[in-house]
């Protein structure tokens, strides 16, 4: 069992390098103050990942004990929300995807292979959920398109494009480099528009001028 917990606590310390020495009122109000305003938020990214309530609800507390216990290696006036997306990045990491055989990263190798000669080929610009225009013309539909996607797609999509993070911020989250942060959430795109349009064109819109390439 020691084995199986080690990494997890390994890749916490990652997150917070540096130690602070802080008193216990200055914990329970960096807790209160700098934490708990983004638990809505926490939430709402543990429930994409997971597709489950009860699972989000445990992710989201595992985060806050882990956030708590590790409260001195926190540097008040960071991005708490950052520091604390990054946590439960790492635990789901360590204690979901591992009870399954991770399906979705089978997923991601074949999308990624099957858009690198699309990639290379040019930068076309692809949809940003924050458009107006594709918020008032699909509403809920880009939800249910989102869950569809393999989680690693999915992920960089709600770190961007709902709760915007800037590319620096999720390469920290997520462990890799700004190269691959922008080059996933290209693809992510192009995969939730593919699904956008099939809706959008069965509402009547035209789906040239939605979705624009």
């Amino acid at each position: 069992m020691a084995d199986e917990q080690e990494p997890i606590e390994q890749e916490t310390e990652e997150v917070l390098p540096q130690r602070q020495n802080y008193s216990d009122e200055d914990k329970y109000r960096i807790f209160d103050r700098e934490f708990m305003p983004h638990i809505n938020s926490m939430y709402n990214f543990g429930f994409r990942l997971t597709m489950d309530e009860d699972e989000a609800n445990d992710l989201v507390q595992d985060t806050y004990l882990k956030a708590f216990r590790f409260i001195n290696s926190f540097e008040t006036g960071t991005n708490a929300k950052a520091w604390l997306f990054r946590i439960l990045k790492n635990s789901f990491i360590n204690d979901y995807r591992k009870k399954t055989k991770e399906p979705n990263k089978v997923d991601y190798q074949e999308i990624e292979q099957y858009y690198d000669s699309e990639e290379s080929a040019g930068t076309e610009q692809t949809t940003d959920l924050r458009s107006e225009t594709v918020q008032e013309l699909l509403g809920d539909e880009i939800a249910r398109a989102l869950n569809q996607l393999p989680v690693d797609f999915r992920t960089v999509i709600i770190l961007c494009d709902v709760e915007g993070f800037t590319y620096e911020e999720m390469a920290k989250i997520l462990d890799i480099p700004i190269g691959t942060v922008r080059s996933r959430l290209h693809r992510a795109r192009m995969l939730l528009k593919d699904k956008l349009k099939t809706y959008a064109a069965s509402m009547g819109y035209n789906t040239e001028e939605a979705l624009p390439e």
